[in-house]
């Protein structure tokens, strides 16, 4: 049994992503990691940093990004597909650039791999979320906050990255284009593994945060649009009351732990429970409507979201 780890960045290192520790978290259990990574502007660092991890299973391909042929977010599906169309594993781990996996889940996920390989209707493998937000302290319980994702699948040429790249989809007799359509694809029939994706893209100084906004919102909506929307949107985000959040007890994957102690934004945090400036739009997880939501979801339903959309089929394995 073969495992290939394998992601996309442009601008990673520039956006305070951290592509080096995603990729060194799974490297023990995997032959190969490869990254598509993007025509990225000369002051990024990505390159340098993935190549200073030093290990001979990384492989980059350099590739171009075109969001006029792939709107609306596609252009992360499409190099996501690049990057795992490189692949020779015969299950394959995505990351995005801002997901990091515990060492304590490894050995964990490594046996649930060995235990499906040959039960062919399981398509893929189910991972639990944690999505920090503001600081390493803090993290998401809020409704509409997706508590599970596929992050392993076979390698099936039928298998593709989907929408904007959270999820994966088959679809036979793909156009190599049209990553949202939703008529002919089908739902991949996936295993639960007890493991934990930790998601660090809401954590960031406040002025790198709104960056990466606006750069996330340029592949989704065009130079133009997003030219217009930030026109009055202040040079920093605004992460809101943190006190509304749950709190993080547990431990990091250790290769955080350099990143973690360069935290340094604190005191431009509000660690209470009141909306920090009265001008703000408050964020979806602070709307009255969402919360309560969240307190019957966490209170009495266990944690399991009360409408929420499931990108997959979920087999009792």
């Amino acid at each position: 049994m073969k495992i290939s780890g394998f992601s996309m960045a442009k601008n990673a290192a520039k956006l305070y992503y951290p592509m080096a520790e995603a990729i060194q978290s799974i490297l023990p259990i995997v032959d190969e990691f490869v990254v598509a990574l993007g025509n990225s502007d000369p002051d990024d660092t990505t390159r340098e940093r993935i190549e200073a991890i030093g290990s001979e299973k990384i492989r980059i391909i350099d590739t171009e990004w075109d969001i006029g042929r792939y709107p609306g977010g596609t252009e992360n599906a499409h190099q996501t597909d690049i990057a795992k169309a490189e692949c020779r594993g015969d299950w394959l781990f995505y990351l995005q650039a801002d997901e990091v996996v515990h060492e304590d889940d490894l050995p964990k996920i490594e046996a649930r791999c060995r235990e499906l390989i040959d039960d062919r209707e399981v398509e893929g493998l189910l991972f639990r979320y944690l999505h920090f937000w503001g600081d390493y302290n803090h993290y998401h319980k809020s409704h509409g906050w997706y508590p599970h994702e596929i992050r392993i699948v076979r390698n099936d040429p039928e298998i593709h990255s989907w929408e904007s790249a959270q999820s994966f989809r088959r679809i036979p007799k793909f156009d190599g284009k049209n990553y949202r359509q939703q008529e002919g694809t089908h739902k991949l029939k996936v295993a639960s593994v007890d493991a934990r994706i930790f998601h660090y893209g809401w954590v960031r100084p406040p002025h790198l945060m709104q960056t990466k906004n606006r750069a996330l919102d340029t592949i989704h909506k065009g130079d133009e649009r997003v030219a217009e929307l930030y026109r009055e949107r202040p040079p920093t985000y605004d992460y809101g009351p943190l006190g509304l959040l749950a709190e993080f007890t547990g431990t990091h994957p250790a290769v955080m732990e350099e990143r973690i102690g360069e935290f340094d934004w604190g005191d431009l945090l509000s660690y209470g429970k009141n909306n920090s400036h009265s001008k703000r739009s408050p964020h979806k997880h602070e709307r009255l409507k969402y919360r309560l939501l969240t307190a019957l979801e966490q209170g009495v339903f266990g944690g399991k979201q009360i409408g929420g959309f499931k990108n997959y089929l979920l087999l009792d394995r």
